[in-house]
């Protein structure tokens, strides 16, 4: 009915509609140029500064900022060289501040949609404040707790949680008491759980209680060294049995056990600014994951940088908190906060938005309530939370710069034709050098020399894997990666990535995976259609089915491959051979629970092959098409044959 409406539109109307757009973004920005404080700088004038230069002269650099070509800044305050010093300092200057905030949980039904199917909706309330005093004797004594548990300095403890208040509270007793933190996505599946806390050799976790009993109640068995489990949440499940030797806590009673008299009087050992604050596991693109040994020296580096890039960085600042903590980029955003002040406020996707998934209609998400002025966003979830705000984020997010890792020193090398003599930018393999590259992969040497090395000056680098190009202003932009380097039939470089990135422009793709091999002449791909544009699409072909078998139609799919062909060729950044010749449509999306994406929504190119391994064949011509037909549907439901 939608769609027959969307066609009778009149051409007025929509000429009309389009004016009044115009105006309001018109007058926004004239009003945005009138308010804006006179001492900040224009976008044109940002865009138009020189950002950085090469130090050595040459085009491959190394490149640095330049703000900092005589040196680089490793630490927001002299001598104050450790995370649990940091923090301290800051509560030293703002004890009575708000620091860490929840939304209150008012009440939560089920709520069932036209299809049939049950959606659980919240209704949240104000949130609900500790401020940075009551954080820092809440650490205080949760550190106290574990460690008359039996956790000892410099032995690992784990953290499987999601994001939220107690995961500081967690992150920063284990900074002041000196016991390396090891992080896990809690999207993670059982085997790459496994095999972190094994290989860490953990005694002692702090989980959720819903992950708990999803997730790490189930491969217990194959952690034979666990000893305590932590639960951030007051009320624990009754009932539940463990195997023998395991002992199940609340966060509330380790902290009432750390607060005794005895224990709090114990002696603690601090860190020094060389030892590992946190052994960070990556999501697991390219297999298990690796764990990434970070000092605290490399984490007060990282944000020191990240402070420079937020002017007048302080109290009157609100940041919104949803990213993984278990992220580098979340971890230092509002590590970066904690030591200017500010107050930082926590969310999820699904109830980031007053339209997000979890928010009964009617009642506000979370970024209209806790109006912050930070956030730090990567490029998918930016797109997903992007297409929930409409014009939120114009009306009252005053200041909202989004937060990035910086680096500190970069050059390139030249893997698969890139040059730094290429016109008219060098290009090549990004480099990174600084007090702010890792201490390497936990127990993985081979991996180790793979990715680090130290130069003669002593400078540690790591090789991102990141296919970059120097602008003239000294901007640098990332255009390729250089495992997404295929070599055809006929010698031409394809980079998969480049592929993907212009295809995504495309209305009808949500999100797609190129694919080819040196075997083979063409490039293919596999995609996940936008529901709503596929359906039009259908209906203008009157094409009529249900969804999967709309995916599964060779019809649909020869008129998706047209209109992401004419995308591909509007835009004239791809070369002919890089345009896909054949693709496939995926009937489910991808998401890190289907095991095709990371945590972070990284494509996982093998475990993508071995998906679509039938589609592969048939769309090379190894197998006759009409012998496939059955296998298309199975993969492509996420079913086995």
């Amino acid at each position: 009915v939608s769609m027959r409406l969307k066609q009778d539109v009149s051409p007025v109307v929509v000429i009309i509609f389009r004016l009044v757009v115009w105006l309001y973004s018109l007058i926004s920005y004239l009003l945005y140029l009138l308010l804006r404080s006179s001492d900040s700088q224009s976008f044109s004038e940002c865009s138009r500064r020189v950002k950085a230069r090469s130090i050595s002269g040459h085009p491959s650099g190394p490149y640095r900022d330049v703000g900092a070509l005589g040196a680089l800044a490793t630490c927001l305050q002299p001598g104050v060289s450790t995370l649990d010093r940091v923090f301290e300092s800051s509560v030293c200057r703002n004890p009575h501040l708000n620091c860490l905030g929840t939304r209150e949980l008012l009440s939560e039904e089920d709520e069932t949609q036209e299809d049939g199917r049950v959606f659980k909706k919240v209704i949240l309330g104000e949130y609900r404040w500790m401020s940075y005093d009551q954080v820092y004797k809440e650490m205080r004594a949760f550190g106290s707790g574990l460690a008359a548990l039996g956790q000892k300095p410099l032995k690992n403890i784990a953290i499987f949680c999601e994001t939220r208040a107690e995961w500081i509270i967690v992150a920063q007793a284990c900074f002041m008491y000196n016991f390396p933190l090891v992080t896990l996505y809690s999207t993670l599946g059982g085997p790459a759980i496994a095999h972190g806390l094994n290989e860490a050799e953990v005694s002692h976790i702090i989980t959720s209680k819903e992950l708990l009993e999803t997730k790490l109640k189930n491969i217990l068995l194959e952690v034979p060294r666990l000893r305590h489990i932590i639960v951030v949440d007051d009320k624990l499940k009754s009932g539940s049995e463990y195997p023998r030797g395991i002992s199940v806590h609340s966060m509330a009673a380790v902290k009432r056990l750390g607060a005794h008299p005895e224990n709090v009087s114990r002696q603690r050992r601090p860190p020094c600014a060389s030892d590992v604050a946190v052994i960070m596991y990556t999501s697991g693109s390219t297999g298990m994951p690796k764990g990434v040994m970070i000092s605290h020296s490399n984490i007060i580096s990282g944000i020191t940088g990240m402070a420079e890039r937020i002017p007048n960085l302080g109290e009157d600042d609100t940041y919104i908190g949803y990213l993984p903590l278990a992220h580098v980029l979340e971890l230092s955003a509002e590590m970066v906060c904690l030591a200017n002040g500010c107050r930082i406020g926590y969310s999820s996707l699904q109830t980031l938005a007053d339209q997000s998934t979890k928010i009964k209609k009617g009642s506000k998400g979370d970024t209209s309530v806790l109006r912050p002025t930070l956030m730090a966003a990567v490029p998918v979830r930016l797109n997903l939370s992007l297409s929930l705000w409409d014009f939120e984020v114009e009306c009252h997010l005053v200041r909202f710069p989004f937060l990035f890792f910086v680096c500190h020193n970069a050059f390139c090398v030249y893997p698969g034709g890139y040059r730094s003599t290429d016109r008219p930018c060098p290009r090549g393999e990004i480099l990174v050098g600084g007090p702010n590259v890792t201490m390497g992969y936990y127990k993985n040497k081979e991996k180790n020399t793979e990715d680090f090395f130290v130069d003669k000056k002593g400078q540690r680098w790591f090789c991102t894997g990141d296919i970059g190009e120097f602008h003239g202003d000294g901007c640098l932009k990332i255009i390729d990666r250089k495992k997404d380097l295929v070599k055809l039939q006929a010698g031409e470089y394809v980079s998969l990535g480049k592929v993907e990135a212009v295809l995504k422009n495309c209305a009808l793709v949500d999100n797609i995976c190129a694919y080819a091999n040196s075997e083979e002449s063409y490039v293919i791909g596999f995609v996940v259609p936008n529901q709503k544009q596929l359906l039009a699409l259908a209906e203008r072909k009157c094409v009529r089915g249900l969804w999967e078998e709309l995916c599964n139609n060779p019809i649909i799919e020869e008129e998706v491959l047209k209109v992401i062909t004419e995308t591909a060729l509007t835009g004239e950044t791809l070369e002919r051979f890089e345009i896909p010749r054949k693709i496939c449509l995926s009937v489910e999306p991808w998401t890190p629970e289907t095991g095709l994406v990371t945590d972070a929504f990284k494509l996982k190119r093998k475990e993508l092959k071995t998906h679509y391994q039938n589609d592969i064949e048939r769309m090379y011509g190894a197998k006759q098409s009409q012998t496939t037909t059955h296998s298309r549907q199975n993969h492509r439901t996420g079913k086995k044959k």
